[in-house]
């Protein structure tokens, strides 16, 4: 799909093409979402599965789960590579063929981060629930109990406090996300601060450089599911550790 700036002023044209990104971006992310939801029935399946002692089916769940993994991969670089075009993209005398810009940023996205399934954090969390069935507290085979915590909660959440309040973001009662640099704030105070800093409002994460911009502080699909996920872990974390507490005074 050839595109030609001839006809329209360069700013114009580059403004739609970061609109239209946005927007691409925006549906893909929420298609990425719906996978998550489907990872996390998808384990509480298996989980339900394993303690009617029915491997077989478990099996098959996970190899089910792996192809969506796949899926889901794809679609993370997919967004990856439109952001990308969006934030970059500048208009020139000549034809820009966005198909090939598409499927290079694409590549350029999967030769930074190459999608292996099986590293994935969500495959991960899968194999651990299974496990713990009947092995609660112990670590999976060949794993130390330090490496199955340090796996586990690995999540795509930059920052776990509001740099504005300090709360933990699981305590957050209306939580956005800058597009630029991935942080995460409470909206209320991150769009008081925006208004009051400007013209150049930078982020209030220590050592971040981005400019924030309104339009670009959202609650994108991802956010409120990936919050949950990390007060599950949360809770997960905290029910181990008061049965570790139980034991030792027991001793």
């Amino acid at each position: 799909m050839p595109a030609s700036s001839g006809s329209r002023p360069q700013s114009s044209t580059a403004a739609r093409i970061s609109a239209t990104a946005a927007t691409l971006s925006s549906d893909n992310q929420h298609v990425i979402a719906e996978i998550r939801k489907a990872l996390s029935m998808m384990r509480s399946i298996a989980v339900d599965l394993e303690k009617q002692e029915q491997s077989d089916k478990v099996k098959e769940l996970e190899a089910a789960v792996l192809e969506l993994l796949d899926t889901y991969d794809d679609c993370t670089h997919f967004s990856e590579a439109i952001q990308t075009i969006g934030g970059n993209y500048q208009p020139s005398e000549q034809l820009t063929d966005f198909n090939k810009l598409l499927e290079d940023e694409i590549a350029k996205s999967k030769a930074v981060s190459p999608s292996v399934p099986e590293n994935n954090p969500f495959y991960r969390q899968f194999k651990e629930a299974i496990w713990n069935v009947h092995h609660a507290g112990q670590p999976m085979p060949g794993e130390e109990q330090e490496d199955i915590i340090m796996t586990s909660t690995q999540n795509n959440l930059l920052n776990i406090t509001c740099p504005l309040t300090g709360k933990p973001l699981t305590e957050l009662q209306d939580p956005v996300r800058c597009m630029d640099c991935k942080h995460i704030y409470e909206k209320d105070p991150i769009l008081h601060y925006i208004r009051t800093k400007k013209p150049h409002p930078q982020c209030p994460v220590a050592g971040c450089p981005r400019i924030l911009q309104l339009g670009r502080v959202i609650c994108d699909a991802l956010l409120p599911i990936e919050i949950d996920e990390m007060r599950s872990v949360k809770g997960v974390a905290d029910a181990t550790a008061v049965e570790d507490f139980t034991e030792v005074d027991d001793d």
